[in-house]
């Protein structure tokens, strides 16, 4: 099956419809949209009511999330009674939980400064990663626990909903939507996979920000896109690749897309690097959300058609 194919279909023009974007982003990256959907719908800016809602690395998991059935406050909630991680500073807690982070960008850096394009470092990725899976899918299992425990829901929700992904054989880029024959929290669990390929049956997926950044490109037709990019835009790809937020907004634009932007400011704190993978840093990073998401309530409730309270 070409999965691919599953939602290209949905690349038609939808000059009325709304779509809401969530980029990767690690554990803080994922609080944070969650703490600014929480803070919009509480000033009375509902934006999972999106009629397309793409999701990408922690991304995938907060599109999962809000499309639950569970309301944006309790999931805010639930970030904030967390309780935070061991540290090896803080005698009688036992060890913190091993982060990693630097080390995965050094070795992906490598590869992706040796590719000469898009195509070329998404098959070189892929075939690194699969070379260094020794786990013959038990990483992918554990995995999978591990993300099915953080959804409430583990059924495709109605609305639709496209996950990102890249298959580490081919390097193609793929995205997962109910009709793909591929379940949900698989989805999710491929999506958020990092550099570990996950297994579905007898394929492998890597972690969606490979296919492209945000990629809001698959919002492409949605008359308004809302965009939040926990890396603030940043990418890690050569600029002429047009793998960048700026690049794609730019595409949606001259497309006919009305787009909004949404980054972190210095409420959500300084951990989006190699540190948002880190899950103490959960905490802040939504409530910086929430607050800046009640601060942009006014000025998103027009763009998304909504009466702020």
């Amino acid at each position: 099956m070409n999965i691919s194919s599953s939602y290209a279909a949905h690349q038609a023009a939808h000059p009325t419809q709304r779509a809401l974007v969530l980029a990767g982003g690690g554990a803080a990256g994922n609080a944070w949209e969650i703490g600014v959907i929480a803070g919009l719908a509480e000033a009375g800016v509902d934006v999972t009511n999106a009629d397309l809602i793409v999701g990408t690395s922690a991304g995938s998991t907060a599109a999962a999330q809000i499309t639950s059935g569970t309301r944006p406050a309790d999931l805010y909630a639930a970030i904030l009674s967390e309780v935070p991680p061991s540290r090896p500073d803080r005698p009688g807690r036992g060890p913190a939980p091993r982060v990693s982070g630097a080390g995965d960008m050094e070795w992906s850096d490598g590869i992706i400064a040796s590719a000469e394009s898009p195509a070329d470092m998404r098959r070189r990725m892929g075939a690194a990663a699969l070379d260094l899976d020794a786990s013959k899918g038990a990483a992918a299992s554990r995995w999978r626990d591990i993300v099915a425990a953080r959804l409430s829901n583990h059924d495709w929700p109605e609305r639709l909903v496209l996950i990102a992904a890249v298959d580490a054989r081919t390097g193609d880029p793929i995205a997962f939507d109910r009709n793909s024959g591929i379940d949900l929290v698989d989805a999710v669990a491929a999506s958020t996979s990092s550099m570990t390929p996950y297994w579905i049956g007898e394929d492998r997926y890597l972690d969606g920000g490979y296919r492209r950044s945000e990629n809001a490109d698959l919002a492409a037709g949605y008359g308004r896109v809302l965009v939040m990019s926990p890396f603030g835009g940043r990418t890690r790809m050569p600029l002429e690749w047009g793998m960048d937020l700026a690049t794609q907004v730019s595409e949606l634009r001259a497309a006919g897309s009305q787009v909004e932007t949404v980054f972190p400011d210095a409420g959500a704190g300084d951990v989006f690097d190699a540190n948002a993978l880190d899950p103490s840093t959960r905490p802040q990073a939504a409530r910086g959300g929430y607050d800046q998401g009640r601060a942009l309530a006014k000025r998103l409730a027009e763009f998304w058609g909504a009466e702020p309270s």
